[in-house]
């Protein structure tokens, strides 16, 4: 199989096959461009120890010496290139007590995660693949280089890797690997917060999110988030569902697009439900309080999983106002905007939109109908750049302090109801009009205050 590297990787290549050493791209670079997809970047392997690598190239950067990786860089781009080596034995399910350089390539690629992980290429030997990459590829397998268990026993978050390589790719999971997973999920709890988020965000950007259901059945969400096991518990004998909350959850990831404070939001979305449910002497299930519950519990996950805040504001305003009730008017849907946020505002109909399409039937064609007709006026609103917000009323504090209004929370009060009056009718948004009303308003708190 011949296969094209880019010319600074035959560079790295060639150089070190000079110099006397043995040199492979290796690893996801090579599955990527068998599968026809662009690397996102390029790893080398090489029998050159770390010092005779640095050796060889003039400018290079110890990014991890001592497990044999060093930077090579080349024209401001940067390649790893790291020894072939052994790991020793893993005492904490992530990092080896020691690791021993080898100059056996096979050697190199027996302690790889995944078969289609463990191939090498360069243009003098062609594809090396002892493991059966290839065919995993072909037959769209994940599984595992050599034993399962041995590979998860010493790097637990491989476990993770397997559903987020099986979402990614649309592949199924080897049934071998699968039992090896069902087995050692516990060892997660070993694997930092930091870690365990990098694998479930690219789980969830991955074009299977859904994927994460496979996370659920075999035991590692028990671990990794133990509020998703209680979703998929939690059925909902009610007109508006058809699923469990979790599988509920796992149709609105489908219909949803890949950004990540979108899918993460519509992943939890009604994560409060399982411990807000009731039932009504008609049988019917209830989850009152659930969207409340539900963003407390998922800016709790969130923290717990080491994200940005950034991160967790926005799924906050995007998971408490999902349930809003939005008229299809226009004065209704500038409230709205004005409530939520400008900026967060088409998340929250596309989050609607996406929780609306995984529930039952019923009543379906008027929620989307009124979705449209609320998107319709959302885009009619930007499109005549009407006012919803202070920072697009055309006063500002400063002006009210011209008028003669003392600073203080006065000021705050006559923008907040200037601005209402706006929303309300947009054509008010005018200096002389607002500047006019602000004078009056402004005339009336001094009368109340003289009373």
């Amino acid at each position: 199989m011949q296969i094209k590297l880019p010319e600074k990787v035959k560079r790295i290549i060639t150089e070190l096959e000079t110099a006397g050493y043995e040199a492979y791209a290796v690893g996801g670079c090579i599955r990527d461009t068998i599968l026809g997809k662009e690397p996102d970047d390029w790893d080398i392997t090489t029998s050159a120890s770390p010092m005779q690598t640095k050796a060889v190239f003039r400018r290079t950067v110890d990014t991890g010496i001592q497990h044999g990786t060093v930077t090579v860089m080349l024209d401001r781009e940067c390649f790893e290139v790291t020894t072939y080596r052994i790991d020793g034995e893993y005492e904490d399910s992530r990092h080896p007590k020691e690791v021993v350089f080898t100059k056996n390539l096979v050697e190199d690629l027996k302690r790889r995660d995944f078969t289609i992980n463990a191939m090498a290429y360069n243009d003098k030997s062609g594809l090396v693949d002892v493991f059966g990459g290839i065919a995993d590829l072909e037959n769209k397998v994940i599984r595992c280089v050599g034993d399962a268990k041995e590979r998860f026993t010493e790097d637990a978050l491989r476990m993770m890797r397997a559903v987020r390589f099986s979402a990614q790719l649309g592949f199924s999971i080897d049934a071998d690997t699968e039992r090896a997973i069902a087995v050692l999920a516990p060892k997660l709890s070993n694997i930092s917060s930091e870690r365990i988020q990098v694998e479930l965000v690219k789980l969830l950007l991955s074009p299977n999110p859904d994927y994460i259901r496979k996370a659920y059945d075999l035991g590692i969400t028990a671990v990794v988030l133990p509020e998703l096991d209680a979703a998929f518990g939690t059925p909902q004998n009610n007109p508006h569902h058809r699923y469990t909350v979790g599988e509920h959850l796992m149709h609105c990831l489908l219909n949803i697009r890949a950004d990540k404070c979108l899918r993460i939001a519509a992943l939890l979305h009604d994560i409060g439900k399982p411990a807000s449910k009731s039932t009504g002497e008609d049988g019917i299930d209830h989850f009152h309080g659930h969207v409340e519950m539900g963003e407390e519990m998922a800016a709790g996950i969130l923290k717990r999983l080491k994200f940005d805040n950034d991160t967790i504001s926005r799924v906050r305003i995007y998971i408490r106002h999902h349930d809003d009730q939005i008229n299809p008017n226009a004065k209704s849907v500038r409230r709205s905007m004005g409530k939520i946020g400008e900026e967060y505002f088409q998340g929250v109909l596309e989050l609607k939109r996406a929780d609306c399409l995984a529930q039952s039937m019923y009543m379906r064609e008027e929620k989307i109908g009124g979705l449209d007709k609320v998107e319709a006026l959302y885009r009619e609103i930007l499109n005549k750049r009407q006012c919803v917000s202070l920072k697009n009323l055309v006063v500002s504090g400063d002006d009210l302090i011209a008028l003669g209004v003392p600073q203080g929370k006065e000021i705050g009060e006559i923008l907040s109801k200037l601005l209402s009056e706006v929303i309300e009718e947009p054509s008010r948004n005018t200096r002389e009009c607002l500047l006019e009303r602000a004078a009056a308003l402004a005339g009336e708190n001094t009368a109340i205050t003289n009373k």
